[in-house]
Formats: structure tokens, C-alpha cells, sequence
């Protein structure tokens, strides 16, 4: 390791250590000072990296068990995410455990950490009464399937009639179920949205009839309402997504921040929520080239302009290791080695410092940390795709560290999360925590 420069000196003399993110609970009271936030969102810097999971999971686990955190919403799709949720509370509903979390990347929420999270708060539920069980959550727009069928498997319970109509109105995109971007292909050659309408039809009806359903099943019909919504949502995503630009991206943020404000706002309306996404979800994008040129928002930023200091973004960075991460999309996953850090980056600056692992709280930073790290420099982001070989152009991005997070943990070295077996669940032998997904306790 080099000597370290001016810029990690100073992060070196303002940023907290911690522990191993094996010890949850030293962990987790490190981060008591965000207990009174209304949201805490905390990121990753790559969607395949153990040590984010677990570093996430015990930061959260404090806040629910000591600050009376209400829910968990991940970027995950609501259907699957459901199943999650009936399973932690304890509550029926939820797709079958064989259908959920299977499309790609599988790995990304199927995964060793998530499942021991999964059984913590099914652990902790346990004993409490319904009404104060903490939920699960997602916010993602790509279960065009799942949430069509959700819709129609709730009206055959509530409304037969209704039922149907929803049949046939969803029947414009059965075609393409399997394969919604063919939709956005399809509608692109017709120049005109084809089945916009029908949809837009089907939610306005589902909560016109609000009070009656609500009479029936509060819950259920609250899930259905979002099902209903995220159908109308996903028809539009995938129709403007060949348009390019940040029309598509935007729309998927938005969609998710409207969802977070909805699980807000339910009950009394005094709820608090923990987010898991990826930073490029969660930090502030006008800090970053994805808003300052590219004209995109964010999950982070939408959150910040709705509540202020209530809202806190938590972004996570690493030098190096192993990441779980396909080389193109629908591509198998690989365990591939992680680049150390860019000269001039900001991950370079923190691994100069020489420490394994830190906490730099940004809100409480010396105004020469801060007008350093208000400075841009390169930033690294790792999604489900990961390309070694062309590592600048395809996942650095320039931002200024100090007002995209209000808080920063940088962890040195990282690990590839261990994903579970497909065929997990339920009927799996009972033999350690790969089979817990996700009824198999």
C-alpha cells in the first residue's frame, strides 16, 4: 500500500472503525445515531458481494429490534418479495416458494445472507401480535407475470365477475407474459401503445370498488391494489424502454418511490421503513453523472426531496475480492475476481487509508473532508453484469461522495454471496441454512 495522500489522511482521522460484519450486534449499534430517521436506505455497490448482505442485515436487525422499524423493502419484485412477507409474519398469501426469486439473476435475492436474514425476522415476529409483525417488501416493475395473475387469483376470491373482466382486459398481454420486452417491441411497430388502456382500465376499476374490498380483506386487497398498479407500470416500462434515455429508468425509480411512500403511509401513518437496494438506486443522482448529465432520478433522491433529514441514504464501497456476477444478461453466474480500485477513485482513497473496514458519517463531516469529498471523482458500480475488461467505461461513474450519502462503510476486502440450490424449500432436507427458503424452517 502506498503512503497515504492528503484526501485519506483526513478519512483516515474522521471515519469510525468497525467490526466484522460477523458481529451483528457491534455492528449494528454503530448505527444508532439514524434511529430516528422516518427511512434509512442502504445500498450495495454490487448486487453479488456477501459482506454488503450481511452488513445490510445487521444494520437493519438493530434498527427494527431497538428503534421500531416497521418494514423492509428491497429491490426485489412484489410478488416474489410476498412470499418472503407471508412467510416472516407468519400469514397466508404469497406466490408458490417454487415460483419465486427465479428469474434472473436468481442469485441476486435467492442467496445464503438473505435467507438467514429471512429467518432472523421470522424469529423475531414470532410471539408478537399480527399488527406488529415488521413486513417485507418490493419495489421493483418486472412481475408483469406474477402480478397479473395476483390480480386475477384476488377478484376470483372477492368478485368473480370482476374476475373476468380482469381475464380479459390482461388477455392483450398474455402473449407476451413470458417475454414482456417482446411487448415493447411489438407496440414500437404499431406506433401506439396496445394495451395501455386495458390496464389503466383494470386499476382504475380495482380501486374505484376500495371500500367494498376493503371490507373483505384490508391486506389482501392492498395487495392486489399494488399488483394491479405494477402491471400498469410494467406496460409502460417495457414499451418506452426501446426509446432509450432516462425515460425508462426514471420510470422504474419513480414507480419505486411512489411504492415506498404507499408502505409509509399505511395504518396511522407514522410507519419507518428500511430500503435495500443497489447505490445507484439509492444515493442522491444529482451528486452524480447520472443526474447532473444524463437526466435520471433516483430512489435516494426522491426520498431525500420528500422527507429531508428523515431520510437517510447509506452507500457501501470495496477495493477488492470476489463479486457472484454474469459476463452479459441471462448469462450464468460466475464468482469473478474484483479489480482493485482506480487511481484517483473514490474506492482508492479509502483503501489508501489501509483500514479494513470504516464508518465515515458524511453529516458530521469536518468542512475539509466535506469540500474534499464534495470534489468528483470516479465511482465504481457493479450490477448483476460485471466486465473486468472494460471496468472504466462500463461501471465508473463521476459523483461527489459527500452529497450523494449521508453516510459511507467502506469494506476493504468482500466476498461473492453463496446462492441457494434451485430447488431449495420447503421439501428440502432440513440441514442448514440453504434450505431454509423459504418455509423450510
Amino acid at each position: 500500500m502506498q503512503r497515504p495522500d492528503a484526501l485519506s489522511t483526513l478519512i483516515l482521522e474522521e471515519a469510525e472503525p468497525l467490526p466484522p460484519v460477523t458481529d451483528t450486534e457491534a455492528l449494528g449499534r454503530a448505527f444508532d445515531r439514524f434511529g430516528d430517521a422516518r427511512v434509512v436506505l442502504i445500498g450495495e455497490a454490487s448486487h453479488g458481494t456477501a459482506d454488503f448482505y450481511e452488513a445490510r442485515a445487521a444494520i437493519t436487525r438493530h434498527l427494527i429490534a431497538h428503534h421500531g422499524f416497521d418494514f423492509v423493502a428491497i429491490e426485489g419484485d412484489w410478488p416474489d418479495v410476498a412470499t418472503l412477507d407471508a412467510h416472516v409474519r407468519d400469514r397466508p398469501g404469497g406466490m408458490r416458494e417454487t415460483d419465486a426469486f427465479r428469474r434472473f439473476p436468481t442469485w441476486m435475492w435467492r442467496n445464503a445472507s438473505v435467507a438467514r436474514f429471512v429467518a432472523w425476522l421470522r424469529a423475531h415476529n414470532a410471539g408478537r401480535p399480527p399488527e406488529a409483525r415488521v413486513s417485507m417488501h418490493g419495489l421493483d416493475i418486472y412481475s408483469l407475470d406474477a402480478s397479473m395473475a395476483a390480480v386475477v387469483d384476488y377478484l376470483d376470491e372477492v368478485d368473480p365477475e370482476a374476475a373476468e373482466v380482469a381475464r380479459e382486459r390482461y388477455g392483450c398481454l398474455m402473449r407476451w407474459r413470458n417475454d414482456p420486452a417482446r411487448y415493447g417491441r411489438a407496440a414500437l411497430s404499431a406506433g401506439y401503445p396496445l394495451c395501455e388502456e386495458a390496464v389503466a382500465a383494470m386499476l382504475t376499476d380495482l380501486l374505484g370498488k376500495r371500500l367494498a374490498y376493503l371490507r373483505d380483506g384490508g391486506e389482501d386487497f392492498l395487495d392486489a391494489a399494488q399488483n394491479a398498479r405494477l402491471v400498469q407500470a410494467a406496460e409502460r416500462y417495457y414499451r418506452i424502454m426501446y426509446y432509450g434515455g432516462a425515460e425508462s429508468w426514471n420510470l422504474r425509480d419513480t414507480h419505486m418511490a411512489e411504492t415506498l411512500e404507499r408502505l409509509l403511509a399505511r395504518g396511522d401513518g407514522g410507519r419507518k421503513g428500511i430500503v435495500w437496494a443497489h447505490n445507484s438506486h439509492i444515493h442522491d443522482a444529482r451528486a452524480a453523472d447520472m443526474g447532473r448529465t444524463q437526466g435520471e432520478v433516483s430512489l435516494g433522491q426522491l426520498a431525500r426531496e420528500r422527507h429531508g433529514d428523515d431520510a437517510v441514504l447509506i452507500g457501501l464501497g470495496t477495493d477488492r475480492g470476489t463479486v457472484a456476477a454474469a459476463s452479459d444478461w441471462d448469462e450464468p453466474m460466475e464468482v469473478m475476481k474484483v479489480t482493485p480500485s482506480r487511481p484517483g477513485s473514490v474506492e482508492r482513497a479509502f483503501a489508501d487509508t489501509g483500514a479494513e473496514r470504516l464508518l465515515l458519517d458524511l453529516r458530521r463531516a469536518s468542512p475539509a473532508l466535506a469540500d474534499a469529498l464534495a470534489q468528483e471523482r470516479p465511482e465504481r458500480f457493479i450490477g448483476v453484469i460485471y466486465r473486468p475488461r472494460t471496468e472504466l467505461a462500463s461501471h465508473y461513474m463521476d459523483a461527489s461522495l459527500a452529497t450523494q450519502f449521508d453516510a459511507w462503510i467502506w469494506l476493504a476486502e468482500t466476498r461473492a454471496v453463496t446462492p441457494l440450490p434451485r430447488d431449495a424449500g420447503a421439501g428440502a432436507a432440513q440441514s442448514g441454512p440453504d434450505e431454509t427458503w423459504p418455509f423450510g424452517l
